[in-house]
């Protein structure tokens, strides 16, 4: 197998052949899984990263069974792979995106050669980005495809700055609905993202877009951060799992009262398309809600490390990274290359990959996860010899693709070939 990239366009999640793989579930055990992985993937040079087909299968179909009828909207900047959003989305139950700028959404939702453009495309944040909103608002097909995120008047004000209304398409909106919890004693939780917060703001901003010309409200969406992205059981802290999963309950009766009286006024104003709301945390919790009609998540595809805190659901480890042992110091330490891939959020030590692979390595307290080098200590570490491999998990999953430019399709057999990242695509949104 070759470092080129191969057509996957055909792949077929729902296959019985990758099907039938997922259900063998390898994967539990990683006695067995990982030095499965380190055959197949023996002749490639690290630092490469692979994603297992069937684990990748196991986790859609999981996601889908845990949202129970309720549509998925893939959330992309947990994903950027092209080819995994489009094998994803071929899989009843799974459509459109989420994306996280206008952009990445213009390209996502543009036909090219090998590549069908998207045709429901939501921008998850705002967007001030005057070439992109420029080149979505002079398309007739981008202006259809694509729905832009707003939570006041100002973003309103911009895209009439580079388009007046009279010299472009409508411009179809979303409003993003605050879903952070106002909790009596602990003040907010949850994460600071839009000013609307009460059903009447929702309202007041539905009527202004109503009234503007050139614009066309289409959709709402909350993200229940404090619900979707905490983890209910962190490892080795009880006590602070059992007081998360309080907080969790609490937040979500107060959210969902006040969603659907938010989505019932807003909707006395515009016909809305689509409700959007949760994460690949929070499916159990978001399906409930009869306000909403479609779910994002994008990371449960990959299963990063992050969701290993989580009571409720385990996906599969899909995604991977290998790193090479370069040097040994002592003998109870390898040294690898590189390895300072860390996610996004407060830091910590769970911000950093994690060794999976072999068992029982740990990163120096006073060095962590190097820019170009990591040494690691442990029992384990005395039988790794330069030239040896270590496989990492990411804490979150679409950052593994910022550090790619490819990343290969594996099951249990090989390598079925590799296809280029966001990054190998020369794309850099963010």
């Amino acid at each position: 197998m070759t470092n080129e990239a191969v057509d996957l366009s055909r792949l077929d999640l729902g296959s019985e052949e990758i099907r039938s793989a997922a259900t063998r579930a390898p994967w539990r055990s990683p006695e067995k899984f990982w030095p499965r992985i380190e055959a197949v993937t023996a002749e490639l040079d690290p630092p490469f990263g692979v994603v297992h087909v069937p684990a990748l299968a196991h986790n859609a179909f999981d996601l889908l069974r845990r949202a129970q009828g309720t549509p998925i909207r893939l959330a992309s900047k947990s994903i950027r792979v092209r080819e995994v959003l489009a094998a994803s989305l071929k899989l009843e139950g799974f459509h459109g995106v989420l994306a996280y700028t206008v952009a990445e959404a213009n390209w996502l939702a543009t036909d090219a050669p090998g590549w069908t453009g998207i045709d429901d495309v939501v921008v998850a944040y705002p967007s001030v980005d005057r070439a992109a909103l420029r080149a979505l608002a002079g398309s007739e097909t981008l202006a259809r495809r694509v729905t832009l995120m707003v939570d006041s008047t100002a973003q309103l004000d911009l895209i009439d700055s580079v388009l007046p209304p009279a010299q472009r398409n409508p411009v179809r909106v979303c409003i993003e609905l605050d879903c952070s919890w106002d909790a009596p004693v602990l003040g907010r939780i949850g994460v600071w993202r839009s000013p609307v917060h009460s059903p009447e703001a929702a309202l007041a901003l539905a009527q202004a877009i109503h009234r503007r010309p050139g614009f066309s409200l289409v959709g709402m969406m909350g993200y229940e951060a404090q619900i979707a992205g905490l983890g209910n059981a962190p490892i080795g802290n009880a006590a602070r799992g059992m007081m998360i999963r309080g907080l969790q309950k609490r937040s979500g009766a107060e959210l969902l009262e006040r969603r659907q009286k938010a989505v019932a006024l807003v909707r006395q104003v515009a016909d809305l398309e689509f409700v959007n709301g949760g994460g690949t945390g929070s499916l159990e919790y978001t399906h409930r809600d009869p306000s909403v009609t479609e779910i994002a998540s994008g990371s449960g595809l990959f299963g990063p490390r992050l969701f290993d805190n989580y009571a409720h659901f385990r996906p599969a480890p899909a995604a991977s990274f290998t790193l090479d042992v370069v040097r040994k110091a002592v003998p109870d330490i390898a040294t690898v290359l590189g390895g300072g891939w860390i996610a996004s959020g407060p830091p910590a030590w769970d911000r950093a990959p994690f060794p999976v692979w072999p068992e029982g390595l740990e990163y120096l307290p006073r060095e962590g996860a190097g820019e170009v080098q990591s040494p690691l200590k442990g029992d384990a570490a005395r039988s790794l010899a330069v030239g040896s491999r270590v496989w990492f998990r990411h804490t979150k999953a679409g950052e593994i693709s910022e550090h790619l430019n490819q990343v290969y399709f594996i099951d249990d057999d090989g390598v079925l070939g590799a296809v280029p990242t966001y990054r190998g695509e020369g794309k850099a949104f963010l």
